[in-house]
């Protein structure tokens, strides 16, 4: 076929496009620095554009949507440009949110696999639920903030045997993230150490106090990961996101070992919320416990397995003696407190949102929106409850500050972010209004975590340290030379290249319409699930009408496509190779009577524009 042909050589193009376009600038190696370096000397800044203006164009609508929510539609363009950012923002605050629970609740109803069996089908379905929530939510920035606290806030079922054959667990763990996402980061990080998700994953669910006679001491992986990732980070910060410095002009470490051994013992006695156990509390498993109903809630505590020994970390001593949930509480309060919790987190929201490396003055707004818990959005008006580490607060500074509204052609080489693989295709769906949100029927998007698909899944880290880490330095690159932290560029080698390039041609090209009855009936009685075949080939259709529409004109398509996917942004050179490219392809072909030209354009143009560097870098 013709269309197949083009597409072929377009899926090649884009492969070039963004080896040129990025290799350029990460051709090293996978060194990681813990901290991040030194910002390099900056210009004084120039003119800002001012917060009330993100909707004043739909080009400033995109960008602003771009980086609040996964992906601006066509609607969005047409019924926000020209309104007031603030309204915006108030009504996603105050929008329901879009649980996952319940939805896990619903795709297990297909599921005809018997009980006691393991399903694979079952172990996807917290999957299905954020694809679906991502896409198709109307709580779009609470959505957004919840994947960036994915990645924070590690939890992974990328090699355990509970968080993949028991969704419920993870499902919760999903609506932690989504209900904290405008809450309190005190209260978010409360909930997360009760879940059974992530006290499985760090290994502290049925976690003992310790016993001189055997030896035995309370596990530390959550108490250490706690303070390493999830709140203070290694080296005290100021509120800028500098390094403070001793006596001797040397970083100051926030925690030791001796720091992780007296939290430890603050983290015994949780495990699932069970009548009975036996003597040994190995890790819930000899627990006589329902999971269906004691996987999706907190944890419970069991003081007769918590340490009584005094816990001393961080300068503070908990007395022997004190309980389980008073120890969590002082804890959880007193390492919240820590100074450098506001830069630490806000620095790696920005990133999530915003740039990879924000800059010092930024970042401080950011950190003292956070340590306040309150923001005058442009029309006047303060978001945030006025406590300490408030996420409403944070958030609008961090989408309102001036440094995320200057116009990114004045902005500074150093601002700017990679698109994470799962945020690009998200991108595309929402773009192109691609129908039927369809995830549990769609194949390709069971497991993308290859280098041959997004090489990103949701959920499915390889470690607690999430797909890459805050502080990576590309090593031998152009940005590395400049000291700049560019974390996404973990994901970009030449064989991620090609597998993003090939995994969005099936779906740019609406090939799922193919798929043949047999085959997919076949699949669905191997997973033991009651899809009809219609589900699955009209899965994620994209709605091409208005490319199609201009497809006799490629400068026109091509302008169009970079107001939806680039706001304006295109490279000329970038423009001139896709409208050469796009002018290529024919729009009739007299030996294929089923060749579609228009459509074949409209495709091809969005695929390129998908692969181009200029997309792939969010700036």
């Amino acid at each position: 076929m013709a269309e197949s042909r083009y597409f072929l050589r377009g899926a090649r193009m884009a492969f070039a496009f963004v080896s040129i376009g990025l290799l350029a600038a990460c051709n090293g190696g996978d060194e990681d620095t813990s901290t991040p370096p030194p910002n390099p000397p900056t210009t004084p800044p120039p003119p800002k554009e001012p917060a009330s203006a993100a909707f004043e164009t739909r080009d400033s609508t995109a960008r602003f949507l771009t980086q609040a929510t996964f992906g601006p539609t066509k609607l969005d363009l047409d019924t926000l440009t020209g309104t007031a950012p603030s309204d915006w923002i108030v009504s996603q605050f105050n929008a329901p949110p879009s649980l996952n629970l319940p939805r896990i609740d619903s795709y297990l109803a297909f599921d005809e696999t018997p009980d006691e069996e393991f399903s694979n089908f079952a172990g996807m379905t917290t999957l299905f639920s954020f694809w679906y929530n991502a896409i198709g939510g109307q709580d779009q920035l609470r959505q957004r903030v919840a994947f960036a606290l994915s990645e924070i806030l590690v939890v992974s079922n990328a090699s355990s045997d509970l968080l993949a054959s028991e969704p419920e667990a993870l499902g919760y763990y999903q609506d932690i993230l989504v209900r904290n996402a405008f809450g309190n980061y005190r209260d978010l990080i409360e909930d997360v150490t009760y879940s059974p998700a992530m006290g499985h994953y760090l290994t502290y669910l049925g976690n003992r106090k310790g016993d001189p006679e055997t030896g035995r001491m309370p596990d530390e992986n959550y108490a250490r990961e706690l303070m390493q990732l999830f709140t203070v980070g290694l080296n005290e910060l100021e509120l800028d996101g500098s390094q403070r410095l001793d006596g001797s002009n040397n970083p100051i470490e926030t925690y030791d070992n001796t720091d992780i051994t007296g939290l430890a013992r603050v983290f015994t006695g949780l495990s699932f919320s069970c009548d009975h156990f036996d003597i040994d509390f190995a890790g819930g498993e000899s627990c006589d416990f329902d999971r269906e109903s004691d996987l999706d809630e907190p944890m419970l505590i069991y003081d007769q397995f918590h340490s009584e020994e005094a816990k001393s970390f961080l300068g503070l001593t908990i007395p022997a003696g004190t309980g389980a949930e008073d120890s969590i509480d002082q804890a959880l309060d007193h390492i919240f407190d820590q100074p450098s919790v506001a830069p630490f987190v806000s620095r790696q929201l920005i990133q999530r949102l915003v740039t990879s490396h924000p800059s010092p003055d930024y970042l401080r707004r950011v950190a003292t929106a956070f340590e306040n818990g309150s923001y005058e959005l442009p029309d006047g008006r303060t978001v945030g409850d006025g406590r300490r580490g408030d996420m409403q607060a944070t958030i609008a500074a961090i989408l309102f500050d001036d440094d995320a509204r200057t116009e990114p052609d004045i902005a500074g080489s150093s601002f700017g972010k990679v698109r994470e693989p799962v945020i690009r295709f998200a991108n595309w769906a929402r773009a192109f209004d691609a129908g039927t949100i369809s995830p549990e029927a769609t194949f390709q998007l069971w497991y993308t975590s290859s280098p041959e698909a997004l090489s990103q899944q949701p959920f499915r880290a390889p470690s607690v340290f999430n797909f890459f880490r805050p502080g990576y330095v590309a090593p031998g690159t152009q940005t590395g030379a400049q000291g700049l932290t560019m974390p996404e560029f973990q994901l970009i080698n030449t064989s991620t290249i090609a597998g993003f390039s090939n995994f969005m041609t099936y779906f740019v090209a609406n090939q799922a319409e193919d798929l043949d009855d047999e085959v997919l009936e076949d699949i669905f009685e191997f997973l033991n699930v009651s899809f009809s075949p219609t589900r699955a080939r009209t899965s994620f259709i994209a709605d091409y009408s208005e490319e199609i529409d201009l497809a006799t004109d490629p400068e026109a398509l091509v302008d169009h496509l970079d107001g939806l996917l680039t706001y304006g942004t295109l490279s000329e050179a970038t423009r001139a190779t896709i409208v050469e490219f796009v002018g290529e392809l024919p729009l009739t072909n007299e030996f294929d009577p089923d060749y579609d030209g228009p459509t074949s354009r409209a495709q091809l143009a969005a695929l390129l524009m998908m692969t181009s560097p200029d997309f792939l870098v969010q700036r």
